[in-house]
Parts: structure tokens; sequence; C-alpha cells
């Protein structure tokens, strides 16, 4: 197949791209090397792309509606992968204009480039954040999403919105995906387990929210990245059961689906600190905090969707993971 993965150089993206690559498929990637974190990281993530004849790249930026739109002109996509986004939690609490640009403007810039050249599936990434003051665990896809806590959930709930109307009226095959804490080799700067582990290695102390009274569904990149092959390959359909009457937020009488991918398995976030301090050989220093704005306090995906469908379940233990990324960084940085 032929697929665009916008945000190639991104760290889901670039892994994406190499089992896409791997699997003998041509991946055009798309990213705009913009530096919010260390664009080095960026260059190198993508220098692992440039060295197969599969891979075709060009610096763009979704936002630019001329761009993305003379892109879809000049090519033929089989499925778009559209992982570009401006990410992070907190940041969308500083700079809500990269949010309302990148995830919003380019979103729509994406979607509308895939209507117009008649994409077989448009695949996006959701968020997990989405659940915002959602108390009920494990989250599930049918749940209520209607109480974001923070500008990044937000607009990714708008993104499913904007995915559904458009399977809705143009029968795009639409399939969003809501990833749970994603971690691993090539992770970004600005994740807990790339900030802890350059922390305690600096002998600095961590940063710990809500005390450490903290859960997660901690999601091994490579996971992320199967279930997302699996759903890629089964463009969305119908849902000959829908019903108006009790309608399922997660599926449609138009070819749409959401899908949570997480580990299923939460981890406190002590327990998380403990397995990197194992990894390391040295213990963390701990700066216990208050919970921020815009986080929660857990998280937990219902996977028996994604299982049901596609027959994969995540399930990287963090002892695994973390070590995984451990190598990763100390390799990287000549640790």
């Amino acid at each position: 197949m032929n697929i665009l993965v916008t945000g190639a150089a991104g760290f889901i993206g670039s892994t994406l791209a190499l089992r896409l690559l791997a699997r003998g498929d041509h991946v055009f990637g798309v990213d705009n090397l913009n530096d919010y974190y260390d664009v080095r990281l960026k260059e190198a993530r993508l220098a692992r792309l440039c060295v197969h004849s599969g891979f075709t790249f060009e610096k763009a930026d979704i936002v630019d509606r001329t761009a993305m739109a003379r892109l879809f002109e000049a090519h033929r996509f089989d499925a778009v992968m559209h992982l570009a986004a401006q990410a992070g939690v907190r940041y969308s609490i500083e700079n809500p204009a990269a949010y309302i640009d990148a995830n919003l403007v380019g979103f729509g810039n994406i979607i509308e480039g895939a209507r117009r050249s008649r994409v077989g599936h448009l695949v996006f990434a959701s968020s997990s954040s989405v659940y915002g003051a959602n108390a009920k665990l494990p989250f599930a896809e049918d749940d209520a999403i209607d109480h974001p806590v923070s500008l990044y959930a937000a607009t990714k709930k708008a993104n499913e919105l904007i995915a559904h109307s458009y399977a809705h009226l143009y029968r795009l095959p639409c399939t969003g995906l809501r990833f749970f804490t994603v971690y691993g080799p090539w992770g970004r700067p600005d994740m807990a387990l790339f900030k802890f582990t350059r922390g305690i290695l600096a002998g600095e102390a961590l940063p710990v929210y809500n005390r450490g009274d903290m859960v997660r569904d901690f999601t091994y990149v490579d996971d992320i990245v199967e279930g997302v092959i699996r759903v890629l390959d089964q463009p969305a359909q119908a849902d000959a059961d829908w019903s108006a009457l009790a309608p399922r937020p997660s599926s449609s009488n138009a070819p749409f689906r959401i899908y949570n991918i997480g580990n299923n398995s939460p981890v406190k976030l002590l327990r998380y600190i403990e397995v990197l301090e194992q990894c390391l050989g040295k213990k963390a220093k701990l700066d216990l905090l208050p919970l921020q704005d815009g986080d929660v306090p857990q998280t937990v995906a219902d996977v028996s969707k994604l299982a049901a469908d596609t027959g994969f379940k995540p399930g990287t233990p963090v002892e695994v993971g973390v070590a995984r990324f451990v190598e990763w960084y100390r390799a990287y940085y000549a640790i």
C-alpha cells in the first residue's frame, strides 16, 4: 500500500513508518520538524527512515492549507495515518494557539485532502485525555466524553466529531485511536519517562504530581504500532446494528470507528519510577507536588473492542518496556 504518515519524524510516527516499510509498504512521510523539542532527535528518527527506498519525505506543515491541498493533488494514498499534532496536556495551558492551529486547522486540512482524493481509510490519533472528568474505570469507547479538562483533550474530541461528520457526509472511512500513555525508545523529551531518566541520572529531584497518587495505563510503543497496523488494514465500515434510538459513540451507521489502544494493566506512578530506578541502578529524589490543572489521577483502558475486532491486545509489561527505553537512552546519549 501507499500510506501517508503525518508526523513521520515523531515518536510514534517514525516507529510506525519503520514497521510499514519492513512489511513492504511505501510510506510518504510529512513533518514540519518544529522546535517544540530537540529537532536533532526528530532528525535522527528521520535518518532511520531515509535509508529505505520505499520512504519519501516532505517537510511541510499540516496547518498550511495550500501545501496540504497540493500534497493530496500530487499523490494518491491508499490510507492515511494522521499522527501530526501538538501534543501535551500541560503545554496546552501555556500555548493554546498551537493546539487550535495544529489540532483543529491542521486536522481539517488533512481530512479534507483525504476526502477530495478519495483515500481508502483515514486513521487518526485521538487520546485517552478525551475521557476528561469521567471517573468510571476502565475507560470504554462508549463512555461519555463531554467533560474534557484540558484544551488538548477538547481538540482531540473535536477531531473525532469532525471525522464522524465526514464519514457520514462523504462515506470516508474514518477510525480514531485513543492512545494511552505511550512510552518507549525514541520517545519525546517532554514525556515523563524521558524527564525522569534525565533527572535521576543528573541527581535532580523529579516533579511527581498528585504527590505520587497517580495511576496510568502505560502502553509500550511497539504495542501501539501493532494496534495501529491492525486497524489500518481494516477500513471502518458502517455498523449494521447501530441504532439512532440508542446510539453508541464508538460506531455509527457511517463508516466510523473509535478504539482504545492501552495496555489494560494500570500501574501506579511510584511503581513506574521504582522500575526505572532498578533499570538505572540509581535512586530517585522525589518532589511531591499537587495535581496539575488539566491532569487526571487515573487512566485505564478497556481494550475489548480492539481485541474483538483485530485479534490484538497490548501486553508489554513496564518492566520490559522501561528496560528497553533505558537501553536506548544510554546508547543514544552515549551514557
